[in-house]
């Protein structure tokens, strides 16, 4: 039966359009990353170009490979958790927005099946754009003929790149539950957005390792000096913070009331 809920959920995700849409956004960032290489290797060109307002450099950037590969990482840090979670929103919040949930809980399969399934849905969906970031950053570096590149950098910012984006992964659960709560798209993408933004504050204090939401930007360095491993006590955050938000929406979908 998990079988059938999950293929049957894959199937939306290929007839949706917004699949296509986050595969575009998601395209963005390893030419925007590009672009700021080359602006930092040629400050001249770009001033010619009005790209730069003054010829001056990016504070600390450089043109080379693990420069790029530090601004891709920073880019998954924000972006990747933005866009998961807009992710986690629709896949959740559609039911209820396109007033499906009561033909979905009216089905004879236990309602823990979709929350669980959609779950692993969104980790197949962001799974693959991440894939897709890789392959594309890749080319783009190439392309710019950028230094600096060795075997063990690529692998390691692979890896780097990919707990990133697990991390982040790791949080939608609650933002899944915000969706079931709240029955629609707006509530969860509200409380992405003020998350992202406590979680940068917070993590500009001594207490980000504490909070999950400061973990992602704290590893990818965009909250303040770049942690390059987790500590045990974020992991344990985060794990609770999962399991918590698993718990929760499947909770919110079995048990709650739907008035549809």
């Amino acid at each position: 039966m998990f079988r059938q809920v999950l293929l049957t959920e894959l199937l939306k995700l290929r007839r949706s359009q917004i699949t296509w849409i986050s595969w575009l956004a998601i395209s963005i960032m390893p030419l925007v990353c590009g672009l700021f290489m080359w602006i930092v290797r040629e400050p001249e060109r770009a001033a010619q170009l009005g790209l730069l307002g003054q010829k001056a450099q990016f504070t600390g950037a450089t043109a080379d490979w693990p420069g790029y590969f530090a601004m891709l990482l920073q880019t998954v840090g924000i972006g990747g958790m933005i866009l998961v979670s807009v992710i986690a929103a629709y896949v959740y919040g559609r039911e209820y927005a396109d007033g499906t949930a009561k033909n979905l809980f009216a089905l004879p399969v236990q309602r823990h099946w979709f929350a669980v399934a959609k779950l692993i849905v969104v980790l197949i969906w962001f799974g693959s754009l991440i894939v897709s970031l890789l392959v594309e950053g890749f080319i783009v570096g190439a392309l710019l003929k950028l230094p600096g590149f060795s075997v063990a950098l690529a692998a390691n910012a692979i890896g780097d790149i990919l707990l990133s984006a697990l991390v982040a992964w790791l949080l939608v659960s609650v933002v899944a539950w915000i969706a079931a709560l709240g029955r629609g798209y707006l509530a969860p993408l509200g409380f992405t957005i003020f998350m992202l933004v406590l979680g940068m504050v917070v993590g500009a204090t001594g207490w980000g390792k504490w909070f999950p939401w400061s973990i992602v930007p704290l590893f990818a360095g965009v909250a303040g000096p770049r942690v390059e491993t987790l500590a045990p006590g974020s992991l344990a955050v985060l794990a609770l913070a999962f399991v918590a938000g698993v718990i929760a929406v499947i909770c919110q979908m079995r048990y709650a009331d739907n008035t549809q």
